[in-house]
């Protein structure tokens, strides 16, 4: 795997590419191990650390319309389609990272108080978000219902995956990688998400302070690089559908 990386970085100059090819070696293994062809996963936990480019591209931001769109796709056994609208909402409603989706344990929903904690990690604050309305009945019908049937080993993390087991932030990506054919012409992913999420949030005129203590961030210019004027929104309108952008 370590000489496949070496290669791909002679080849390529942008990490992300890298990266995403990675990803694709990474489903490329779940898929063997879900099939019976392999029992073990030899990069499940490697993590490249090149330096990625942090720019917002407008033209793959998504609306809320759009991100809701998500929650909708039919699975054809109801636990999968369930667990899959949790997972997705959490990115779409509280615009969490992939990290903190794979930490999120049971004892950190409190659905009573509509209430979600998320324990941060190193880019992000801890912090305590509000569930929508459409998430309390959602996430009650999973921890009570769904994920006792399906369990399959101690422990408390909330997500697991078809096996029962604790669901990695791989895995969780993986998920997000079937929905691109809903949006062929945007750059689908866990990041562009959450750069939506926030993006969406300022466009509707939430105060700046109130933005980034939802998105975590620990220094306010993290969120207000958001920020979208209508220039900016107009350059990545000719980006998208100009013949020669």
């Amino acid at each position: 795997m370590m000489q496949y990386v070496d290669y791909l970085r002679k080849q390529y100059q942008n990490p992300k590419t890298i990266n995403r090819m990675l990803y694709g070696v990474k489903a490329w293994y779940h898929w063997l191990i879900h099939t019976g062809k392999r029992n073990d996963h030899p990069c499940r936990y490697l993590t490249l650390k090149d330096a990625k480019y942090e720019d917002i591209q407008l033209q793959d931001l998504f609306t809320s319309i759009e991100l809701e769109q998500l929650m909708e796709r039919k699975e054809r056994y109801e636990s999968v389609r369930i667990r899959n609208q949790v997972a997705i909402s959490l990115l779409i409603y509280q615009g969490l990272r992939l990290t903190e989706v794979e930490q999120l344990r049971i004892q950190d929903i409190d659905l009573e108080a509509g209430m979600i904690y998320s324990k941060g990690m190193a880019k992000t604050l801890p912090r305590t978000l509000k569930m929508k309305p459409q998430q309390i009945m959602l996430f009650y019908k999973y921890i009570h219902e769904i994920r006792p049937k399906i369990i399959s080993e101690t422990t408390n993390q909330l997500i697991l995956n078809i096996r029962g087991k604790a669901m990695s932030a791989d895995s969780i990506n993986y998920l997000i990688e079937t929905f691109k054919n809903y949006f062929p012409d945007k750059n689908l992913n866990a990041k562009t998400i959450r750069q939506s999420v926030i993006a969406n949030l300022l466009k509707e005129g939430k105060d700046l302070r109130v933005v980034q203590v939802f998105a975590g961030h620990k220094n306010p210019t993290s969120t207000e690089k958001y920020r979208q004027t209508g220039l900016e929104e107009l350059k990545a309108a000719v980006l998208k559908y100009h013949p020669l952008g």
